[in-house]
C-alpha cells in the first residue's frame, strides 16, 4: 500500500513540474486599455525562449510592418515577428534576454513568471525591474 501511494505521489508531482512550462500560446492583454491585442507562441530553442507573433486580434493591424524597430526587425511584418528573445530560466523566473514592443520598436530588459498554470506575468524595463510595464497574458487553449 506504501509502494502504491509513493507511486502515485511520485507521479502527481513529476506532473505539476512538467505542466509548470511557459511555452505555448498566449493572448497579450494591453496594459493601458485591457484590450486582447494578439497571440504569442512562446517557445524554447537552444535551452532559451522566445515568442513569435502568430495571430494579430485586430484584423485592421494584421499587415502593419514594425516601422520604428532596431536591426535585422526594421521594417518588417509584426505578424511572425520574434518579441520575446533569449530569456532563460532563473529559478521561478525567466530573465536576461530582451522584449521588442513593435507599438514603438523598444527592445527591454524582460522578466516573465508564470503565476499560474493560465497566468504569466511579463514585465518589461529599462535599467532594473522597478523602472518598467507589467502585463498579464492568458494561455491559449
Amino acid at each position: 500500500m506504501k509502494k502504491t501511494l509513493f507511486t502515485f505521489a511520485l507521479l502527481l508531482i513529476t506532473t505539476v513540474f512538467y505542466s509548470q512550462s511557459i511555452t505555448g500560446k498566449w493572448k497579450t492583454i494591453d496594459d493601458e486599455t485591457g484590450k486582447a491585442k494578439s497571440i504569442i507562441e512562446i517557445y524554447e530553442k537552444s535551452g532559451k525562449i522566445y515568442g513569435k507573433v502568430v495571430e494579430i486580434l485586430d484584423a485592421s493591424r494584421a499587415k502593419e510592418l514594425c516601422q520604428d524597430c532596431p536591426g535585422e526587425d526594421a521594417k518588417k511584418p509584426i505578424m511572425g515577428l520574434n518579441v520575446i528573445k533569449g530569456l532563460k530560466k532563473d529559478g521561478d523566473e525567466y530573465s536576461g534576454g530582451q522584449i521588442l514592443d513593435p507599438k514603438n520598436g523598444k527592445l527591454y530588459k524582460c522578466l516573465i513568471v508564470l503565476e499560474s498554470q493560465d497566468k504569466l506575468k511579463v514585465r518589461g524595463y529599462i535599467g532594473f525591474s522597478l523602472l518598467g510595464r507589467t502585463q498579464y497574458w492568458y494561455r491559449v487553449k
